[in-house]
């Protein structure tokens, strides 16, 4: 057995099998029928038979997925900064994020796209617990986080996921994407916990961890939809923690958030590949600072890098003129832009609710306010 068999996605020649583990389920004969409708055939089931590679299962089956879901569910994608890529190189990539699968799935997919290295990506354990997602999610390149341990355990958890990131980024050249903080922002204030980066030092050997950063390459990712589609959902866990309540999630509350962030209406969405942090760390380097001011520091550029990023809709504006109780940025929103948005606040929330509303306004403020304090 390989010490990263507990997370890692399957190897190409586990595909197959694991392909016809899952070619009769239901819940795939659905996803492809959304994928390809006009495929009454099924030709699509003996085409996945015959696939063998991790590659070709994303690029025919995921990758046209995730076309149809933007198409489906959203009035469009925009990129910028893919041109600071290279070919053939691997990235650290680390992003804001939004959507438990959106987000992973529509950066590879720009990736190919532009012909570059498609990531394995971060995805945490308590998603993957049914047995066709977790297949699914090894099959698409996720390697897993545990999610609720502590101590020595998690300990454990964060140095082999350390070790298998070094790896994919060191010696395969396989780009990495992770969240910069464990688990989705709630509140839409996209700030890099330090605790993510000191994980990904863990396995640098000698005295000076940090070192890691100066091997590779360090892109933060801005992702921003006009409309969160999940955004009511995350309203009771805010709540719980604006009353400093401890929040439990309830029967299938991740698999339901999942299917609502894939089908549920995004309006635009865009992603922006800031630039590589290359020269700011190694300034870092040079500076009389401990291990920890050093993370702290990149954390604060990664955050920089990812406000400045963020592509702010009229959602983002017509919130903070709501939560403010301001005109600040009528010339960025139409009249029409701001009634929807105030119908969508009206359906998502109990208007009469002010903690609810106040909660659901800043997941779209907050955006506006650290563009603001850049």
């Amino acid at each position: 057995m390989s010490q990263f068999d507990p997370i890692r996605p399957y190897y190409d020649a586990e595909v197959n099998a694991a392909i016809r583990e899952i070619v009769d389920d239901s819940m795939l004969a659905a996803m492809m029928q959304f994928t390809f409708p006009e495929d009454v055939n099924r030709s699509w089931k003996d085409q996945m038979k015959h696939t063998h590679s991790l590659r070709d299962f994303q690029i025919n089956f995921i990758y046209p997925a995730v076309k149809k879901v933007l198409e489906m569910s959203s009035d469009g994608l925009t990129l910028g900064g893919f041109e600071k890529l290279e070919p053939n190189t691997a990235y650290l990539f680390i992003s804001n994020h939004r959507d438990i699968i959106l987000d992973t799935s529509i950066l590879n997919a720009c990736l190919y796209e532009n012909g570059l290295v498609m990531t394995t990506s971060a995805i945490g354990d308590n998603l993957i617990k049914k047995p066709f997602i977790h297949i699914l999610s090894k099959l698409n390149r996720n390697f897993a986080i545990k999610r609720g341990v502590t101590g020595r355990a998690l300990l454990e958890s964060s140095l082999l996921v350390s070790q298998f990131i070094h790896k994919s980024l060191l010696r395969e050249n396989r780009s990495v994407w992770t969240a910069q903080r464990e688990g989705r922002t709630k509140d839409g204030n996209d700030c890099t916990q330090k605790g993510v980066l000191k994980m990904l030092t863990l396995s640098e050997r000698g005295s000076n961890p940090f070192g890691f950063f100066e091997k590779i390459q360090v892109v933060p990712v801005s992702i921003s939809y006009e409309y969160d589609p999940t955004d009511s959902l995350k309203i009771p866990e805010l709540i719980a923690k604006a009353k400093e309540e401890k929040y439990v999630k309830g029967e299938n509350e991740d698999f339901i958030t999942l299917l609502s962030g894939i089908m549920g209406p995004k309006k635009r969405i865009h992603i922006q590949v800031n630039k590589p942090l290359d020269h700011e760390i190694r300034q870092l380097k040079k500076e009389e600072l401990t291990q920890n001011e050093k993370l702290s520091k990149l954390g604060e550029l990664i955050d920089r890098e990812i406000w400045k990023g963020y592509k702010l809709w009229p959602s983002n504006y017509i919130a903070y003129d709501l939560l403010y109780k301001k005109s600040q940025f009528t010339d960025h929103y139409s009249s029409a832009e701001k009634e929807s948005f105030e119908k969508r606040l009206s359906q998502k929330v109990n208007p009469s609710n002010s903690l609810e509303v106040e909660n659901f306004l800043h997941m779209y403020a907050n955006p506006v306010v650290n563009q603001l304090g850049l």
